[in-house]
């Protein structure tokens, strides 16, 4: 029946459902599943039979029609929802997200005012939705102009509401029950069909324990199919979830299981996971996946219809005991294979998660069912991207759900009770953690369920209930009971004796660390937001402390006397006790205490915890013993401990945990130090650093290694105490801001060196928004230097900052201490200040921890110091070391710094801190004072370097003794000093300038007689130099004349003895015609750089004759150069090492491909396939006299009839037939000599040479014989010069620069001049032709008898008229070509003999100053390849107006011109040789313009190819990736969209839909896209990788930096940062300098050879 004939048949029932179901049972089978493979015929069947009824009953009536109405009436969402497929892009403001997971999809950034804020671009792993429109997750800016406020209605259409209802509680039952339905034969009893057929499925699911090779191995050997379908099979499984790779009976379907299960086995221990379905099982199951589909659409195009299908989805079941059909979904999630995974997700983002209402009624369902879904997402083997749980970041980041979660299903509880549940098994017998053999794989999965509750606590509550503060003191005290599990785990004890056998674990803590880092914070923020939630946290916290029992004491307290003091302590030694560095409750009890103070909450913290239960001793006593452990692994004490323990204190001081860690027990320590006797906590650090005897003079020893460790011991321990006293910088501590504390950071790491803005948020803390706040800082203490063409901006911190930097800055590592003090003392030295580094003036501490700086005025401290440095001055060298000393004048320029505030701040007798005076009395008596120590240490040499240090704290004694001295006498008498101090200084300083002016006058006297002794041992090199003056100007004018390089005035080359040597012998060797070959290195390779076709390939190889030139230049043959020389021997020794040498390292994937001759310069490592034969340059010396004779008779004329006789008569003597042409040996009787010989090793390597050029450019096998090799190097030698010309109109550089770029071609092309091949018959290529015209025309002059070529004087006109008949004819060529762009009908053919060669009369409507100026620019590039050419051939140099004088400019036409001896007025050719070349060119016009069409005559004037133009703004590049659409595939699944930087052509690559057959094997479609587009050659933009990949053939690629940089001067590959991206225009001339310099291939295996691996990456595939 018709769809509209079942509606009323199905309304008419009471019980529709069950008719529906019974239409089902019968329509499903005959459509789906009916052959092996699906076919297209099952959509439309089941759009006409299925799917239009069921809209038919929905809508009652048209369903065309109802969806035009309701799209009409408006009810349409604000919400965006757009769901993310894997590798979309994302994009995040920073300026309005509430938090990093509101995310926008392209479209809706487009359209949105984010668009102009700071944003980042991210790529999407898959699962999430776009949060447009949604009010809770935008500060402004909530929606895109394409849902601005929609508006929402109920339905109006009749009936519709109850009829929805109806058919979707059938539907998503059908759909629920299929979907979860185990078993595999049989179907529910509503869905049985009449006739059961006997035919099953072999189904393979899809698993994340075996590879695609496992998988396509066991198919091909178990049902028998080939490796491609092996691998669609294989690659339909990744995809989808699973995959029928068998259709037959039971039994064979059976036997193919074994078979899989049996071959999976031998490979992994798991076997695949195979079922056996029967077909109508199949059919329903992937109908029911349709209707997935079919829902989405439906509800989409409907407000009220998507409110129904919530309502129908959390409505509770009928059944008792059974839960929501969407619970019944979300509990089975981890049963169901991927592709029904992706259904019933993508279905509830678009429903339940679209309303707001449904929203909140679903994640109460989620929260109710999360420790369970959590289990199941354990135990699943998938990814959490296709995990139900994956839906929590929807739910719990919104802020007004996630407090409601919090108090009515107390969701923080519910997600700690199911991390500990998980993680119980490792609790040990004192519930603590101990990770010691766990899974990895389960482990990752645990930790990703504490994203969770960072999604919870991400937005703070503005206003509490008493709810939400009972609610979430629960679940703090249940998160307290997790830390106490933490606190003292995995703790170490030191190993005497051997070295430890096995590593502990340490991994598995740590990583738990760093998951709770962000939540520590959190949690602290949250209760710091209510002043009684902060107060009850901490009582909670301190309850919890002091219940935990990790590493109690084992001895009795003990009295401990030092300096008159006493100490009553227990005893606990590091070095022999159990330690650890996991105290999260000690730290989390540390930052409340610093928000008590921030607050001001602190006044009634009695109310809340008893002060007599406050021991700030013990709570500072686990802090303090890991700092010690820190200090003891520094001083090498704990080496037999293996390198877990350095791991862990490595972690411990690192960004990522310090934060939670070492900082929190620094804080600790400065509670401590602020609440306890000063004497009583400086002996206490004495006692657990161990050194309380050392300094009590009571424990001595001669063992060297352990008087090493006390002295690193104490190093460590001064620079806690510089630490405790002077890191301020918190609030809560002093009044200091967190853009404050930000910045300190920046401007000690920028001390180190100037950094690149990714260097520094990378060395920066991130908060919960993964923001550091550097932008909100960096302007104010750096500077930014932007980049050039290669590296990244940096930032340089300011001057004006410099005064804030401590070379004991708490964050530095002990490498980044030592960098940045050489750094400010080598500023400091080159300011010509002295070199101290006294310590920043810090803020002053809090009121609560005012009683800090009392430390540095106790006795104790003091007692410390004075040890030190009397150790110092008096040398016992083993007990003192220059860092101990170093740290001993921090602490006291601090305390004299913190006196000398405090005495400008308040009169003398409100100051009681008395460092000074202490320093000055205490041992005084028997000049042991602190302050004669010092005043000591300046005489010691091994205290140099520190010798300003020690002045200015000397000074500053001074200064603080002056402020204490408040008579105007004492005053008057002190202060003269002070101008004596500054004119010392003053003197000082004049004496140092005028030792430096003296040493600098020393070291010139030095360079000038170096200099004078150079030249008198060298004088042969300055014998022909001419000096400057009068002597060496008479011959200037001499040189400008003879600077032509055709003809018969052609100069004479100023030719030097060329003596070269071999780079790898190290011999010299002068260059002789009959001298042993030397060789220069060189690269031939294929290359469209010319081309005007892009993507036309060469005919083929076999067939094709190179001899004439297709005006498109498709392909040609380049030959490139490094330029350095070898012998020919050393280099044939050394190519056959390199071939022994590399055929010997099989493990490795090979650079160079040995089959094709490829090698490496031995120098500097560029790719070379090849040799070039150096040969002297002939001077050709002409006699102008007799040129001038010869002219006279050898006119252009008589040139012509001697030329055509010749070859006539040649042509003749090969057909042989007696013809006797009357001037076929006319040609001899103007200069003939003998040809020169060249030695046979020479000759040897113009074979090698010719013959890789004919290889490589035709891809053919090498064949001396065959007469295209001499062909193809004149080929080379015209391409290579054409691409330098191209090359160098692009390049704003003088041409004189040029010509030294083919210097290697200069002898090539002599050589080849003495071949016998002969090239007459004109290409429509210019430069071609006369590059074979005049390496061929020598060839005339031979004889039989005898071998002869021409002399000077015929040489050089032979390249006068030459250049002359070529020149004319390329004229012809640029006015055809642009005629043809502006009338093509002025072409036609006049009767007129003189039409086509007397310009003044050539038909045209473009006015003479047009056609001059077009001829102009189209004979430009000619001239400039004749210049470079002429000049490699004969050495003469050019004027010097071609090497000032810009490229475009009208003087260097003329320089050319006479360069090549051509008139400036080049139609003048036309007039001089009117009567001569009329016919010559008449026939050649006709054949123009009667064998070429408009189109090819266009494309006679070549342009010069460039780069695409690419956007200036990235986002554009990735919304076009966005949208792009690959033209093999259907599916909507994650590409690879790769641009063309070629020719624009966007392809899809990495991908198995677009693969090509390209010489018989499978290539990716950029591999085959470079072959025809770039002869092998390509270079791609990967936009959403966002890097240039390179290739040149199939087998070699590497990655180059995108010429995308973001606002701070860097790239961003696979968009890490995210920044916004723009264009940098020289990054990308560089790459097309790369491109049109033939550097790719050399670029690819320099990167080949620093990255090289094991396994290669198969760029074939790409």
């Amino acid at each position: 029946p018709s769809p509209p004939a079942l509606r009323p048949k199905w309304q008419e029932l009471m019980d529709c459902g069950r008719e529906l179901l019974r239409y089902l049972a019968e329509q499903v089978p005959r459509i789906y599943c009916l052959e092996a493979e699906p076919c297209p015929q099952e959509e439309e069947l089941a759009l006409s039979l299925l799917l239009q009824p069921l809209e038919y009953f929905l809508f009652g009536e048209d369903p065309h029609v109802s969806l035009e109405k309701l799209q009409q009436s408006g009810a349409s969402s604000q919400l965006c929802g757009r769901v993310f497929k894997e590798g979309e892009t994302t994009y995040s403001c920073r300026d309005c997200a509430i938090d990093p997971t509101c995310v926008l999809c392209m479209d809706c950034f487009q359209n949105s005012i984010h668009k102009g804020h700071r944003y980042k671009m991210h790529t999407s792993s898959g699962g999430g939705f776009c949060d447009c429109g949604d009010l809770e997750a935008w500060k402004t800016g909530p929606c895109c102009i394409k849902h601005d406020q929609g508006s929402t209605s109920a339905l109006k259409l009749a009936g519709l509401q109850e009829r929805a209802q109806k058919l979707f509680r059938v539907l998503l039952q059908y759909i629920a029950d299929m979907l979860v339905w185990e078993e595999n034969d049989i179907l529910p009893a509503e869905l049985q069909p009449s006739v059961k057929e006997d035919t099953y499925y072999c189904v393979l699911y899809n698993d994340e324990h075996h590879s695609y090779d496992h998988v396509i191995y066991t198919l091909r050997r178990a049902v028998s199919c080939s490796h491609k379908e092996a691998n669609t099979h294989t690659s339909l499984i990744d995809k989808e979830g699973r995959r029928a790779v068998k259709r037959g009976t039971y039994e064979s379907c059976q036997q193919a299981k074994r078979l899989i299960q049996e071959n999976s086995e031998q490979i992994s221990l798991q076997p695949l996971r195979v079922e056996i379905l029967h077909s109508a099982v199949m059919a329903h199951q992937s109908f029911s996946m349709r209707l997935g589909t079919w829902f989405q659409q439906i509800i989409s195009s409907s407000v009220g219809l998507r409110q129904v299908f919530c309502q129908v989805a959390l409505e509770p079941s009928p059944t008792a005991g059974r839960a929501s059909l969407i619970s019944r979904l979300m509990l089975h999630d981890a049963k169901l294979y991927k592709g029904a995974r992706k259904i019933i997700h993508e279905l509830i983002v678009c429903s339940l998660l679209m309303e707001t209402e449904y929203k909140r009624l679903f994640a109460i369902e989620f929260t109710k069912h999360y420790k369970q879904l959590q289990k199941d997402f354990i135990s699943d083997d998938h990814e959490r991207s296709i995990s139900v749980t994956a839906l929590s970041v929807q739910i719990f980041t919104v802020p007004t759900l996630a407090r409601q979660l919090i108090e009515e299903g107390n969701v923080i509880k519910v997600i700690i009770d199911t991390v500990m549940e998980m993680l119980s098994e490792h609790l040990d017998n004192n519930n603590r953690f101990h990770f010691q053999g766990y899974n990895s794989d389960k482990f990752f999965r645990i930790q990703v369920i504490f994203h969770d509750l960072r999604y919870i606590l991400i937005s703070k509550p503005m206003i509490w209930t008493n709810k939400l503060r009972t609610q979430f003191l629960e679940g703090f005290r249940t998160f307290l009971g997790m830390l106490a599990c933490m606190q003292g785990m995995e703790e170490v004890k030191r190993q005497f004796g051997q070295h430890i056998e096995v590593e502990p674990e340490w991994e598995a803590g740590f990583s738990i660390q760093m998951q709770l880092r962000h939540i520590l914070s959190m949690f602290q923020d949250w209760c710091a937001s209510d002043e009684e939630v902060l107060l009850r946290a901490f009582k909670e916290c301190h309850s919890t402390l002091m219940s935990c029992c990790n590493q109690p004491f084992h001895g009795e307290a003990t009295d401990s006397y030092m300096c008159k003091h006493i100490l009553h302590a227990r005893p606990y030694r590091v070095s022999q006790e159990p330690v650890t560095v996991h105290l999260p409750v000690s730290r989390l009890l540390a930052g409340l205490y610093i928000h008590l103070c921030r607050t001001g909450a602190i006044v009634h913290l009695h109310e809340y915890v008893d002060p007599a239960h406050c021991d700030f001793a013990y709570f500072a006593e686990h802090p303090l013993r890991c700092l010690v452990l820190a200090a003891q692994v520094s001083a090498e004490m704990w080496r037999r401990n293996g390198l877990s323990l350095v791991s862990q204190v490595y972690y411990y001081q690192d960004v990522k945990c310090r934060d939670e860690m070492f900082d929190k027990d620094i804080i600790m320590l400065q509670i401590a130090a602020s609440k306890i006797d000063p004497n009583d906590f400086v002996m206490l650090v004495l006692q657990r650093f161990e050194l309380f005897e050392v300094f009590n003079g009571s424990c001595s020893t001669k063992d060297q290694e352990l008087l090493k460790q006390w002295n690193r011991l104490t190093e460590e321990m001064l620079h806690l105490f510089i630490i405790i006293i002077g890191e301020r910088y918190i609030p809560g501590i002093s009044g200091v801001t967190k853009e404050d504390m930000t910045m300190r950071e920046v401007i000690h790491l920028l001390c180190i060196e100037p950094m690149a803005h990714s260097s520094l948020v990378k060395a920066l803390p991130e908060n919960e928004s993964r923001e550091t706040g550097l932008e909100n800082v960096i302007s104010t203490v750096a500077t930014f230097k932007k980049p050039g063409v290669s590296g990244h901006g940096l930032y340089e911190v300011k001057k004006e900052c410099l005064q804030e930097f401590n070379p004991f800055f708490y964050h530095y590592s002990k490498s980044q201490r030592s960098k940045a003090e050489d750094a400010q003392k080598k500023r400091k030295a080159q300011e010509g200040c002295d070199k101290a580094l006294p310590p920043p003036v810090p803020p002053p501490f809090s009121q609560a921890f005012s009683s800090i700086v009392q430390l540095l005025r106790c006795d104790v401290l003091l007692h410390v110091l004075r040890q030190v440095l009397q150790k110092a001055v008096e040398d016992t060298t083993t007990q003192w070391t220059e860092a101990m000393v170093q740290r001993a004048m921090h602490l006291a320029a601090q305390a004299l710094l913190e006196e000398k505030t405090q005495l400008e701040a308040n009169n003398e007798d409100d100051v009681t801190f008395d460092f000074s005076l202490k320093a000055r009395d205490i041992g005084s008596e028997h000049g042991k004072s602190l302050f004669d120590f010092l005043s000591k240490l300046k005489g010691l040499p091994s205290l140099e370097a520190q010798k300003d240090m020690i002045q200015w704290t000397l000074q500053m004694f001074e200064t603080v003794k002056c402020l204490r001295v408040k008579s105007i006498l004492s005053s008057l008498i002190l202060k003269p000093p002070l101008p004596q101090n500054i004119q010392d200084k003053e003197k000082a300083e004049r004496k140092r300038k005028a030792e430096a002016a003296k040493h600098r006058q020393k070291i010139m006297a030095q360079m000038s007689a170096m200099q004078k002794n150079f030249i008198e041992t060298h004088k042969m090199l300055y014998e022909n130099v001419p000096e400057s003056g009068a002597q060496g100007e008479p011959s200037a004018p001499m040189v400008s004349k003879r600077r032509v390089a055709v003809g018969p005035r052609r100069g004479v080359a100023l030719i030097e003895r060329e003596v070269l040597t071999c780079i790898l012998c190290q011999e010299e060797q002068e260059v002789k015609a009959r001298a042993p070959a030397m060789v220069l290195t060189a690269c031939v390779q294929r290359s469209t750089v010319l081309t005007q076709c892009r993507g036309k390939g060469l005919p083929k190889a076999e067939t094709y004759n190179p001899l004439f030139m297709h005006p498109d230049l498709a392909v040609g043959t380049h030959t490139g150069s490094c330029g350095h020389v070898m012998h020919a021997s050393c280099w044939q020794k050394y190519f056959e090492a390199v071939q022994n040498t590399s055929r010997s390292r099989l493990h490795a994937e090979p650079i160079i491909d040995l089959e094709n001759g490829e090698y490496m310069c031995p120098l500097c490592k560029s790719l070379c396939n090849t040799v070039v034969p150096l040969i002297p340059l002939d001077p050709l010396p002409l006699h102008l006299e007799s040129a001038e004779l010869v002219g006279q008779l050898l006119t252009f004329p008589r040139w012509i009839e001697i030329i055509m006789a010749r070859i006539n008569g040649l042509k003749a003597a090969t057909q042989l037939v007696d013809q006797s042409q009357p001037d076929f040996r006319s040609i001899l009787s103007f200069g003939v000599e003998a040809p020169k010989k060249f030695s046979d090793s020479i000759g040897n390597m113009l074979t090698v040479c010719a013959t890789t050029v004919y290889r490589v450019g035709l891809k053919v096998p090498p064949n001396e014989l065959d007469s295209r090799v001499p062909i193809m190097s004149w080929n080379t030698c015209a391409f290579t010069i054409q691409a330098v010309g191209k090359l160098l109109f692009s390049t704003p550089h003088p041409l004189y620069l040029f010509f030294r770029c083919v210097y290697s071609h200069r002898e090539y092309a002599i050589l080849l001049s003495s071949t016998t091949q002969f090239l007459l018959a004109l290409s429509l290529y210019s430069n071609f032709v006369q590059v074979g015209l005049v390496l061929a025309i020598p060839a005339l002059y031979q004889e039989e008898t005898v071998d002869l070529e021409p002399s000077a004087i015929s040489t050089a006109y032979n390249h006068l008229y030459l250049l002359h008949l070529v020149t004319m004819a390329h004229i012809l060529q640029v006015m055809l070509s642009f005629q043809g762009e502006t009338s093509g009908e002025n072409l036609a053919c006049g009767s007129d003999d003189g039409l086509m060669v007397t310009f003044p009369r050539f038909r045209t409507d473009a006015p003479g100053w047009y056609v001059a100026d077009q001829v102009r620019r189209g004979i430009a590039p000619f001239l400039r390849c004749a210049a470079l050419f002429f000049n490699c051939l004969t050495g003469i140099s050019p004027p010097e107006e071609l090497s000032n004088t810009p490229v475009s400019s009208d003087s260097q036409l003329e320089a050319l011109c006479s360069y090549l001896a051509l008139p400036s007025n080049l139609f003048s050719l036309f007039e001089a040789h009117k009567e001569v070349v009329s016919q010559l060119l008449q026939r050649y016009l006709f054949w123009l313009l009667n064998f070429l069409t408009l189109v090819v005559l266009r494309k006679l004037a070549h342009h010069a190819n460039r780069l695409i133009d690419l956007p200036e703004d990235y986002s554009t590049l990735l919304n076009q990736a966005c949208h792009f659409q690959c033209p093999k595939a259907s599916d909507d699944e994650r590409k690879h969209p790769t641009l063309c930087l070629f020719c624009g052509a966007m392809l899809c690559s990495q991908s198995t839909c677009c693969q090509e057959q390209l010489d018989g094997a499978e290539v990716g479609a950029c591999t085959a896209h470079a072959a025809s587009c770039g002869a092998g050659v390509g270079m791609f933009l990967r936009i959403r990788e966002c890097e240039v990949v390179l290739m040149a053939s199939k087998t070699r690629g590497s990655t180059y930096h995108a010429p995308y940089l973001d606002d701070y001067g860097e790239t961003d590959p696979q968009l890490g940062r995210g920044n916004p991206l723009h264009l940098s225009p020289e990054r990308y001339r560089k790459l097309h300098q790369l491109w049109q310099q033939h550097c790719i291939l050399e670029e690819i295996v320099r990167s080949q050879e620093v990255v090289n691996v094991m396994f290669a990456f198969e760029w074939q595939m790409l």
